[in-house]
């Protein structure tokens, strides 16, 4: 054998250049499912079908192709498996096949390719890594953009990416629409006229294939949270450009004014959940912007539309990842509020008197998703006020939600979410009261809680969380000028210190009501 040709669950692109090479006669794909990458986190079912189900099928597409494809499939019976680990089954297949290169694409887990690291140099054999070509710009162009700079905002390496690819850019070099983004566009409420007009996503009901996944997954990780019956997600390049198409023809023109809003009972809204495509690399992000550009041309969009989902890929993709290389394996353990707090059990389960969280939880439970402000503004605001430890808060998120891989879970949990990266992703923490959410969902009329109490048997958990969380850092934040008036405001507060003590106290009695 020449090359043994490695392929991650999160690398399934038939037109990657390592595959494109490869010769039937002297080549092999290699591809594993093994029980470390399934439970390292304590992984969803959906995830976990998603992602054995969308290898099986690429190892089908493959062979289909003439390629040798050497994988090894997880059984009901863990008895029955050859190794725990990604290490032991390449070290024994190394062993027994004796290539003359390993060949892999870069992974997106820094853990996976210092596991990879370690065997070719555990078994005297040559490794190439091979760059990913699912993304516009690479780690070391970014490190060459953020080489000089203090910091690197997301706007100015946006900026620096639609100039360079010329994407919503005039002839002058000047952003279409005269403005770089439309946020202040893309804040509306949903009315019930805008919501009778939601369309259904596209389904995609499992196959043979993902069936036998889902019988797996269903008698082996019993134990894992979530379920996997009604399973409906694209597993296969065609689906996903079934699902990419959908969302440009059916919610892209109203995603941009919506793009924050939340209502009960609707996970999706005009959301494109192309995610987990673009992350398994089912999707090529440059068909994204090919399909989203055409719809401009064409009018099928507005331009606030386009840019937000615009930004999303060439702005916030590119830049986490960059982030995410630039830092590791540092980043991991970045702790700069000094959280300490265990992920709570209704992370787990749902179960809480929380409107606006049970019904995000919901969706994490049967979906293993939430868009991108139930993610932020809802659970990991959550999360952050009330101190929980941020890598913890990043495991579950690897856990629990269908896209996540580590290089886009860790910035976007571990840094924006919980700012424990102390400000490389976020300038600030996104912190805030209840009064948030209910500017910006429907959850609150049915609640047991008020946002505007601040204390007391009513007041809303996340009201009661903000101010004890500014008061327990307000010499940290100190030094943050985006925080000057969030800040003046606690100092009034302090004032009154009755009415700060009665917070304390309420923030203590959350505590406990969650915790012990």
């Amino acid at each position: 054998m020449r090359d043994m040709i490695l392929v991650f669950g999160d690398q399934l692109d038939a037109n990657a250049p390592i595959l494109n090479n490869a010769d039937p006669g002297q080549d092999t794909v290699w591809m594993a499912e093994v029980q470390e990458e399934a439970s390292h986190v304590w992984s969803h079912k959906t995830r976990l079908v998603l992602f054995f189900a969308a290898m099986r099928h690429f190892r089908d597409l493959l062979r289909s192709r003439g390629l040798d494809v050497r994988y090894h499939a997880l059984t009901e019976q863990k008895s029955q498996d050859r190794g725990r680990s990604l290490a032991e089954v390449l070290h024994a297949d190394i062993r027994a096949l004796q290539p003359q290169r390993l060949v892999v694409t870069r992974p997106g887990d820094h853990r996976v390719l210092r596991s990879i690291q370690h065997v070719a140099k555990d078994t005297n054999i040559s490794l190439h890594i091979a760059e990913d070509t699912h993304f516009l710009t690479t780690p070391e162009a970014y490190a060459a953009f953020a080489k000089g700079r203090k910091r690197i905002l997301l706007e100015n390496f946006y900026h620096h990416m639609r100039r360079e690819t010329g994407i919503l850019m005039d002839d002058q070099g000047n952003p279409l629409g005269g403005r770089w983004n439309f946020d202040k566009d893309n804040r509306q409420p949903l009315t019930r006229s805008i919501l009778d007009r939601i369309p259904r996503p596209p389904s995609f009901p499992p196959d043979q294939v993902t069936g036998e996944v889902i019988n797996m997954v269903t008698k082996r990780f019993a134990d894992h949270p979530g379920r996997c019956t009604g399973f409906d997600q694209p597993v296969t390049q065609g689906q996903a450009r079934q699902a990419l198409n959908d969302f440009i023809t059916h919610r892209l023109p109203d995603f941009g004014a919506y793009e924050d809003a939340m209502h009960q009972g609707e996970p999706v809204l005009f959301h494109s959940r192309l995610s987990a495509c673009l992350n398994l690399k089912l999707l090529h992000p440059q068909e994204c912007l090919d399909a989203a550009l055409d719809a401009l041309q064409h009018n099928a969009s507005p331009l606030n539309s386009i840019e937000g989902f615009v930004r999303q890929i060439i702005g916030w993709r590119e830049y986490i990842r960059g982030v995410y290389w630039l830092h590791m394996p540092d980043y991991q353990d970045m702790n700069a509020l000094d959280h300490h707090r265990p992920v709570p059990s209704l992370f787990w389960d749902g179960l809480t008197d929380m409107a606006c969280l049970r019904d995000a939880m919901a969706n994490v439970v049967r979906l293993a998703y939430t868009h991108h402000i139930q993610r932020l503004m809802v659970l990991g605001l959550f999360a952050l006020l009330a101190g929980v430890h941020p890598r913890g808060f990043h495991e579950w998120h690897m856990a629990m939600y269908a896209d996540a891989v580590d290089w886009v879970s860790l910035p976007n949990a571990l840094g924006m979410s919980q700012y424990a990266d102390g400000g490389i992703v976020g300038t600030k923490p996104y912190c805030a009261t209840g009064k948030y959410i209910q500017r910006m969902g429907d959850f609150c009329p049915a609640c047991a809680f008020d946002p505007a109490q601040s204390y007391g048997p009513r007041a809303c958990p996340f009201s009661v969380l903000y101010w004890d969380f500014l008061d327990r850092h307000a010499q940290k934040l100190g030094t943050n000028q985006r925080m000057t008036l969030q800040l003046a405001n606690l100092e009034r507060r302090r004032r009154d210190k009755t009415l700060m003590g009665r917070t304390r106290k309420s923030a203590q009695e959350i505590c406990k009501r969650y915790w012990e």
